[in-house]
């Protein structure tokens, strides 16, 4: 449920959106019956495997995969939240949701805590450039140590914070209320009593994309932990969405094209100082999508991500092959950023390697910055001996493992062809390694940190290595029945049995089939959409899991059930005999007797298979 918004008010929305007209706005969808077929928005293909059902009112992609109902196609399709998903069909559909007590703040609300932030930013400020004191004396002689003396602290408003609740003070005497420093963050609470959250740090203030100040990172400039202290999520300040740097470098990222990403506030600032302009940083997190997206606004040709040369940097690498998906491929078609990436020599950061070599080493190390797909091949490949036989074998499995996401495109097998150049292995091994590939579905969380989920279209086995047809046939088998479920409420209640003793072989399925019941158990007139929220917020995968039922058939759906029950249960059979025979196996090698009778349970289970498979339905 999206925070502050009724299900009732939710429903509403779903009800009075077309899923079909919604859809049609991006993509040319063409009728089959009540269905509705188009190339799939979200990979290239050719050929239509894009469903739209008018009638469920839920899409599906059989070729990538994904799936859902009008908020999650609006949600992947736009990179938004499922609030703005739900507000935006709500503005469409003219619809006034009331959003709850915990909906979040008003615009006027929100203005208080910029108001809060930016007063606190000249507090801070002022601190540093005007009050003689132990803790400033030692703050100026720590920025000039970093080459941030002069007229820095003045252009970047840096500033100094002395704790010991000089600013809760000053706040106050502004008119300001304490739980409002407190949502603003630069307040914390405690047992009914207030401090201020930053104390004998240097302060850079984060500014939005307009210049107004809307949360802080302190440095502390001993050897104390934690080095860097940032403001925690606040109504106006989201980690994921925000860059240090970005209001001051819009401008030279618009005339130039490009976009330096790097992960400090003081690499920022000496990119800056070195003249170039169109340097931001991460707050803490990885990069994310909301940061690509932002930054396309402004920048138009490319994106360099600046990694420092320290083991952080080399692990920050890996994170960003994410970005690795089909958009980035020729026959996409899609205007986006060329993302590139670069690691610095020696293990500097930005401020170390422009201290020690200058602007001009700087930004010949920018310009000879890789495609992220080249860059991400050759680190795999500098992990490897490849002097030997083992170690090649290692490296072509780590490294097509950055290829699978776009085995099928004929940038993935260029790059195929150039490291089985490198590796001295036959092109077609490795073209054909490549295409028994299944790459995992990625996804970001709020605080930018990477997970991923298997494919629902292939579940993939260790990498390299492809499941046999009898266990790809299973699993394909099991979603179907799933989504048939989901689709059919009322068959799912006649087949309850199924989905509750079935021997699952994924183990989302057996999740989502308990969460079926579990919803259909407390309410019988549940519907699909009811079934797929419910699943969804156990599994980000379980919409496409749902929504992946046969794309067509001039069956029923009650003769399609009948068949995939049918067939779950001959698996099982035959999955409970093959564990008897192995136990009997057992007993036999150890010369011990069968006292459980397992060999008269496995007659009669075999006599239950050998009748299922001559009643077996015909699909």
């Amino acid at each position: 449920m999206a925070r502050g918004i009724s299900q009732d008010d939710i429903q509403k929305v779903r009800d009075a959106t077309d899923i079909v007209a919604l859809i049609s706005e991006r993509v040319p969808l063409k009728q089959r019956g009540h269905e509705f077929w188009g190339c799939c928005p979200f990979h290239h293909e050719k050929t239509p495997s894009f469903k739209v059902d008018s009638s469920s009112q839920f899409w599906h992609c059989f070729g990538c995969g994904e799936g859902g109902d009008v908020f999650g196609y609006l949600m992947k399709i736009e990179d938004i939240s499922f609030p703005e998903a739900v507000r935006e069909l709500a503005d469409k559909a003219h619809i006034d949701i009331q959003e709850g007590e915990y909906s979040g703040p008003t615009q006027n609300q929100k203005k208080r805590l910029r108001d809060i932030c930016n007063a606190t930013a000249d507090f801070y400020h002022n601190q540093l450039m005007r009050v003689r004191s132990k803790g400033t004396d030692e703050a100026r002689r720590y920025l000039s140590g970093r080459k941030l003396g002069g007229d820095i602290p003045k252009k970047w408003n840096l500033g100094y914070a002395p704790g010991r609740n000089h600013l809760f003070n000053h706040l106050l005497s502004l008119g300001f209320k304490a739980d409002e420093m407190v949502q603003a963050n630069v307040v914390v609470s405690s047992s009914g009593k207030y401090r201020d959250r930053f104390y004998e740090r240097v302060m850079f203030p984060i500014n939005d994309i307009s210049g107004e100040c809307i949360a802080f990172g302190g440095r502390i400039m001993g050897d104390g932990q934690p080095k860097y202290l940032n403001s925690q999520e606040t109504p106006i300040f989201h980690k994921s969405q925000v860059l240090y740097g970005i209001d001051k470098a819009k401008s030279a990222m618009a005339s130039t094209g490009i976009a330096v990403v790097c992960e400090g506030y003081t690499d920022v600032i000496a990119l800056h100082e070195a003249g170039i302009r169109n340097a931001v940083a991460t707050l803490g997190t990885s990069l994310t999508r909301q940061h690509i997206r932002l930054l396309s606004r402004h920048a138009s040709k490319k994106l360099i991500y600046l990694f420092d040369g320290d083991e952080a940097g080399q692990r920050a690498t890996e994170r960003a092959l994410q970005f690795i998906d089909d958009a980035i491929t020729p026959e996409s078609g899609a205007s986006r950023l060329e993302i590139c990436a670069l690691s610095l020599p020696d293990g500097l950061d930005p401020a170390e390697f422009i201290e020690a070599r200058g602007a001009e080493a700087m930004n010949e190390q920018l310009e000879g910055a890789q495609p992220l797909l080249a860059f991400g091949i050759e680190r795999r490949l500098s992990k490897h001996d490849l002097s030997s036989a083992e170690g090649r074998s290692r490296a072509l499995v780590d490294v097509l493992d950055i290829l699978a996401p776009i085995k099928s495109s004929i940038l993935a097998k260029d790059y195929a062809v150039k490291i089985a150049g490198r590796l001295h292995m036959r092109e077609q091994d490795v073209l054909d390694q490549l295409a028994t590939l299944s790459a995992p579905k990625r996804y970001q969380s709020e605080d930018g940190r990477e997970a991923s989920r298997t494919s629902t279209v292939a579940r993939s086995a260790p990498t390299g290595i492809r499941l046999s047809k009898a266990e790809q046939n299973r699993l394909r088998i099991e979603r179907e029945f799933l989504g048939l479920a989901a689709q059919n409420p009322l068959l799912a209640i006649a087949r309850a049995d199924a989905l509750e003793n079935t021997i699952w072989h994924d183990p989302i399925h057996s999740d989502i089939a308990k969460v079926i019941l579990e919803v259909l158990s407390t309410n019988l007139a549940a519907k699909t959409a009811d079934l797929i929220d419910a699943a969804s917020s156990k599994h980000r995968v379980a919409a496409s899991i749902l929504t992946s039922a046969a794309a067509s058939s001039d069956l029923t759906p009650d003769q399609i059930m009948e068949y995939l029950v049918h067939e779950l249960a001959i698996g099982d059979l035959e999955e409970k005999i093959a564990g008897l025979k192995s136990k009997l196996a057992t007993l036999e090698d150890e010369g011990k007797s069968d006292d459980d009778g397992l060999f008269a349970e496995l007659v009669r289970l075999q006599a239950h298979l050998n009748s299922a498979r001559k009643s077996r339905v015909v699909s």
